[in-house]
């Protein structure tokens, strides 16, 4: 044990005499006195180092634990702290999402339009004009097409509903255009300039909208128009066709638009 000794505090002096020429190297003016002091309080520090009784070493560092794998330390570590740990309430699995929350705001900002089946691929749309004004009708919920007759005004209805009028005892229920997208605009003048010709019918309702002239029919592609995907502000628009810059009714919303009583600015 006694050379085991030896030998271990000559290697430490061979080492601290390499770090000292390395220091000596760096600064050659450093006086040789300093230098011999400084290596004699290091060597006194090694050899107290080497004087440390075993029995107390043993005491610190035994073999057993010496010898164990650190993996079995670290789980060994990991296991009494899971026994110290406080008690984890299961919570049981379910495959049913959350309901989500929803307010009535944000139900109206994020309110999304249903996909129509013209939204898939080309479609034919028909255009007809109002006061110069071109509005398009997805041709698949074109209802049909009437010429203009007799309407039968009612009492306590909007400035923009016509009146009823009788095809084939069917009562249509028929929409001054004009009056009902651009009220604003609507002055005694442009109302008696108006010569509606027929009346465009939606989908399957009663509803009707006036037309002074049928443009065309044209196919278009799904690129031909820029779709609007938010029904808040605008639910009776489907979006606006490029080329000619003109309005793609959603024939849905405006029905139920006209059946709440609503002009386009959604007010009765």
């Amino acid at each position: 044990m006694a050379a085991k000794g030896k030998g271990s505090l000559s290697a430490s002096k061979g080492l601290m005499k390499n770090y000292l020429s390395e220091l000596l190297t760096e600064d050659p003016v450093e006086p040789i006195l300093e230098q011999k002091k400084q290596l004699d309080q290091l060597l006194q520090q090694a050899s107290v180092t080497h004087n440390v009784d075993e029995k107390q070493l043993d005491v610190i560092t035994s073999a057993k634990s010496l010898n164990k794998p650190p993996e079995i330390t670290a789980k060994a570590e990991i296991k009494a702290k899971e026994k110290t740990a406080e008690p984890q309430i299961k919570v049981p699995a379910t495959t049913e999402e959350p309901e989500a929350i929803t307010t009535r705001k944000s139900k109206a900002e994020f309110t999304v339009k249903p996909e129509k089946n013209y939204r898939k691929g080309a479609f034919q749309a028909m255009f007809f004009d109002v006061a110069g004004l071109i509005v398009a009708v997805p041709l698949i919920e074109l209802g049909g097409i009437h010429n203009v007759d007799k309407t039968n005004s009612l009492m306590g209805k909007p400035a923009w509903f016509k009146g009823v009028m009788l095809h084939r005892d069917e009562k249509i229920n028929v929409v001054d255009t004009a009056q009902w997208i651009m009220p604003e605009k609507c002055n005694e003048t442009l109302i008696n300039s108006l010569n509606y010709q027929y009346v465009i019918m939606l989908n399957n309702s009663q509803w009707g909208l006036l037309a002074e002239n049928l443009i065309d029919t044209v196919t278009l592609e799904q690129d031909d128009v820029k779709w609007l995907t938010d029904s808040t502000k605008r639910p009776w628009l489907a979006g606006l066709i490029k080329e000619r810059m003109c309005a793609l009714i959603d024939v849905d919303a405006l029905i139920k638009m006209l059946s709440d009583g609503a002009n386009i600015h959604q007010n009765t």
